[in-house]
């Protein structure tokens, strides 16, 4: 049984930063891969940026110029810089068995944490 436990959000300015992090544990989860994934409201959920077992990564084209994935064992991170209000969002973590297209397929996901930006 996989679980994500995401940290980091908070409340910041237009042009912050912020960092945040996932810790996966479970039952082979060095085995899957991992993700980032945001949800504003009334809108659908969206691919952030994912990284898979070898460490290959994904970051979507609206954010790569201000946002990186990185992981380390099982521990997943976001690095966001130049923080827009557009940004505003719950960002969830995700775990996955399978990498398609520079993206985690997701199995599981965390229970998000929210990220304000004003």
């Amino acid at each position: 049984h996989v679980q994500l436990v995401e940290s980091g959000g908070d409340s910041v300015q237009t042009g912050g930063s912020l960092r945040l992090a996932c810790t996966a544990t479970g039952r082979y989860i060095n085995m899957h891969c991992l993700g980032w994934a945001r949800q504003a409201p009334e809108k659908e959920r969206e691919w952030v940026a994912a990284v898979d077992i070898d460490s290959n990564t994904g970051v979507a084209d609206s954010v790569k110029d201000r946002f990186a994935v990185s992981r380390h064992g099982n521990d997943l991170y976001l690095q966001m810089t130049s923080l827009q209000p557009d940004d505003t969002a719950m960002y969830y973590c995700a775990a996955g068995r399978k990498w398609e297209g520079s993206h985690c397929v997701p199995d599981n996901w965390g229970q998000g944490t929210q990220v304000t930006v004003s």
